[in-house]
């Protein structure tokens, strides 16, 4: 059933309120692997069709094309939301990275900043983060592949909260034991790969579990995945480059996962994680 609670998520206003009281998309889009043009496209097809929530990072190598897609929107600033992270080799003058991103971007601010995951200087990093949310540069912080040892960590070193956390997560590697421990902090959960990952989304998607109850409501395995997750209060942020697929992963609203489809998704979990961070 729907979990109104389940890390806050409101599935009317399609948002989440951070604890940093900004209000966030709950369903955006990823551009990891998109480049040049192609990323432009992508993110523009997606603001076109009312996605406003764009996940990018200095390693992607697109943030100004993600900014120029954004500029060119003729959609208010303040309606949409970016994220970007910073990598562990910005890490040791994370103050110059900062602006670095917000140049190539030319946005105004940056909605949230993550650090991309645990590095030297990670600490040092995420107060250079905190200094530009006073200067107002960036309105939210977080991190990026931080689990519970690592929180557990890192958070008594640190004055802000994260407002959210970025972790894998998708049927096949679901961190069910990370999630709940994340959100009872206060912090909301974002998952990356939700729909596997490159290599591994087509093994996903033809899940026979999965595309039996995606059959059941009229709907497709990626969109029943992605409600999966929203269900458990996790964000979604689906890479494509593709306007249909990007169509598809906006369509989430309109059905409901039962507590049994729920618990045969949960089933499905092999703890097979398919990148290293």
């Amino acid at each position: 059933m729907l979990s109104e609670n389940a890390g806050n998520l409101n599935f009317e206003t399609k948002t989440v309120k951070l604890n940093s009281g900004y209000e966030m998309p709950i369903n955006g889009i990823g551009t990891y692997s998109l480049l040049d043009q192609e990323c432009i496209d992508s993110v523009t097809e997606a603001l076109n069709r009312g996605v406003r929530l764009i996940d990018t990072a200095y390693m992607y190598h697109n943030e100004e094309q993600v900014g120029e897609a954004v500029r060119n929107s003729g959609i208010p600033r303040e309606e949409i939301f970016v994220t970007t992270k910073l990598y562990p080799n910005q890490f040791a003058d994370a103050e110059a990275a900062i602006d670095e991103a917000l140049a190539k971007m030319d946005i105004e601010y940056i909605d949230l900043m993550l650090l991309h995951h645990p590095g030297d200087g990670d600490v040092e990093a995420y107060k250079a983060m905190e200094k530009a949310v006073e200067e107002k540069k960036i309105r939210s912080i977080g991190l990026s592949n931080w689990y519970v040892e690592e929180l557990e960590d890192f958070l008594p070193q640190v004055t802000i909260t994260p407002a959210l956390v970025q972790n894998e997560i998708h049927p096949y590697y679901q961190e069910n034991d990370v999630i709940p421990y994340i959100q009872d902090l206060g912090i909301v959960v974002q998952g990356w790969y939700p729909l596997g990952g490159r290599g591994h989304t087509a093994d996903l998607l033809g899940d026979e579990v999965i595309s039996g109850i995606a059959a059941s409501h009229g709907k497709s395995s990626a969109q029943v995945i992605l409600r999966w997750n929203l269900q458990k209060g996790v964000v979604v942020i689906p890479g494509s480059s593709n306007p249909e697929h990007i169509q598809e992963n906006t369509e989430l609203y309109d059905f409901e996962l039962t507590d049994e489809e729920m618990e045969q998704i949960n089933a499905l979990d092999r703890g097979e994680k398919h990148d290293w961070y």
